[in-house]
């Protein structure tokens, strides 16, 4: 089911459309972007939706895609599907029809087999994200599948330990730089190799390269930020063609690891000071930029960013951010955003 009416253009897509390629996917036109994408679903609820909207006011586009998920520790990807709507709703309480489409699409999405593994999303269209931009990924469980400081771990046979210890910390019961110490001490000894073994074992998150080629197609940089490490987070940059990274640095001594590391570390803090560093390097306000993390160590960065997502995320980041995606493929987030 793929539906388009003319409309004008969005601010997501006017100011440098004409530097993009000619092929490139289209974005949705101008309106809020509403989102419902589950394992199922059905046409019949699909085609409801839609005509409430336009009962409710005029909707511009409707577009249905099967995306690939990966769930952590699944082998290959399986599919869901995402429909995706521009809207501008008149008859509603507020001035954009924010909450009316929530509810709208909650109730839909109540009515599936597993409502609460649904994704609903809605981006009003004053926060569409407007070129130039930039984006800014958390790594560890956002950008990648795993978690890094766990992988290596593992090598020391102290694994679960140090994920039991990661969990906390991602839902903000313990301080993360404190944790942080913690976990990096059970490394003490590991012969340096083990690095990269890890960086081997990492893989992106299902939809990474789709999420940023559209950005790239935009001339929007593409920057990560983690509180993991370094000496796993450049190759993967290097692979990604990311623009610039920023992340712990991993103490090593005689070819091993000492169990400390470098320099400060990159808590909550210092992650949204370099989303603002970025942007201002890059002459864009902190307004400019998309933001994904998935937990309470990138509250500050997807609160103060432009459009904050929060990602397969910790209940302590959800309830701040912009975006929910509850489904892991980061290219759920460029639908949400209204991006070709």
């Amino acid at each position: 089911m793929t539906e388009s009416t003319p409309a004008a253009s969005s601010p997501s897509s006017s100011a440098a459309s004409a530097d993009r390629p000619a092929d490139a996917p289209a974005d949705l036109p101008a309106g809020t972007v509403a989102m419902l994408a589950a394992e199922t679903l059905p046409a019949p609820l699909l085609r409801a939706l839609t005509a409430e909207m336009r009962r409710r006011g005029a909707v511009h586009a409707v577009e249905v895609h099967d995306v690939p998920v990966r769930a952590v520790g699944a082998a290959e990807p399986t599919t869901v599907r995402a429909a995706r709507w521009s809207t501008t709703l008149t008859d509603s309480d507020d001035g954009h029809g924010h909450q009316l489409l929530v509810s709208l699409l909650e109730d839909a999405a109540a009515q599936l087999d597993a409502p609460q593994e649904a994704t609903v999303t809605v981006l009003p269209a004053a926060l569409r994200p407007a070129d130039p931009g930039m984006l800014i990924m958390d790594v560890d469980s956002t950008l990648i599948d795993q978690e890094v400081i766990e992988l290596l771990a593992a090598h020391a046979g102290r694994e679960a330990e140090v994920a039991e210890v990661t969990e906390r910390a991602m839902r903000g019961e313990l301080d993360f730089a404190a944790s942080l110490h913690e976990r990096v001490a059970a490394l003490t000894g590991l012969p340096t190799s083990v690095i990269a073994s890890t960086v081997e074992a990492v893989s992106p998150t299902c939809g990474a390269a789709e999420l940023i080629a559209a950005c790239s197609r935009r001339g929007w940089p593409v920057h990560a930020v983690s509180g993991g490490f370094l000496q796993v987070l450049e190759p993967l940059a290097a692979r990604l063609g990311l623009s610039e990274v920023g992340a712990n640095d991993l103490a090593v001594a005689e070819d091993a690891l000492t169990g400390a590391v470098a320099g400060p570390v990159v808590d909550r803090a210092a992650k949204a000071a370099r989303m603002h560093e970025w942007a201002a390097a890059a002459g864009l306000p902190s307004s400019s930029v998309v933001a994904i993390g998935d937990g309470a160590n990138d509250l500050d960065m997807v609160t103060a960013a432009g459009v904050g997502v929060a990602f397969c995320p910790k209940p302590a980041l959800a309830d701040q951010a912009d975006l929910v995606i509850r489904h892991r493929s980061l290219d759920l987030v460029r639908l949400a955003l209204g991006m070709g």
